[in-house]
């Protein structure tokens, strides 16, 4: 398993990056998406189900962004997918020449999905592009619903939503409907996936999504 450590990118054209990257990826069959969330909302444990799940059906590898450790790759190292760690030395988030400098550490054959498990936090992740085909926001139950008040850029940058440790529901005062029309009414195209990686609710339906986006993609 690598490590990479990474410096911030410090560009005024990092959306001309991330477009340049997301093309290159197209052409070379890769289909990327950043993952974004708050720490400790799931978002390693969907990765785990979804690649578990999707044995024999899709090529995954995994880029584990952290400011320190290598505790997720390690954990999907273990599942027989393709895992880089990258640190990105005290950045709170990766930005499309982060991304490219990850990517080059991976091997890949085409036609891989990759996740990128971006740093967790609500705020610089949503600011930046990566270059990924698809932006995806993971909710947990515990954090609340009222997560689209708070941070309104995250829900407006992304294209879909996953709402993870629905089995934990009947134990929260987490108001499903509620988060959902507040999600919808700032980013009224969103994608909206209630799942839970421990029971498998909701799996079948988030999986056939990256499948037909890929293909779409």
């Amino acid at each position: 398993m690598k490590v990479i450590e990474l410096k911030m990118t410090v560009t005024d054209s990092n959306d001309r990056d991330a477009e340049t990257l997301r093309r290159e990826l197209g052409e070379r069959g890769i289909f990327l998406i950043n993952l974004m969330s708050a720490p400790g909302s799931g978002k390693t444990t969907l990765i785990s189900r979804t690649i578990t799940d999707l044995a024999g059906r899709a090529k995954i590898a995994v880029m584990e962004a952290d400011i320190a450790s290598d505790v997720d790759a390690e954990r999907i190292s273990a599942l027989g997918a393709e895992s880089i760690q990258v640190h990105t030395d005290g950045m709170c988030h990766m930005d499309a020449g982060m991304t490219r400098a990850g990517l080059d550490g991976m091997d890949f054959s085409g036609g891989e999905i990759v996740f990128l498990e971006n740093v967790g936090n609500l705020i610089c992740p949503a600011e930046f592009d990566t270059g990924a085909h698809r932006n995806v926001m993971i909710l947990s139950v515990p954090e609340g619903d009222d997560k689209p008040l708070k941070y309104p850029l995250m829900f407006q940058t992304s294209d879909a939503l996953v709402i993870t440790k629905m089995d934990a529901a009947p134990y929260f005062d987490f108001d499903l409907g509620a988060v959902i029309r507040r999600a919808k009414a700032l980013n009224p195209g969103i994608r909206i996936f209630p799942v839970s990686a421990k029971t498998g609710e909701g799996m079948s339906e988030w999986e056939s999504y990256i499948l037909s986006e890929r293909e779409d993609g």
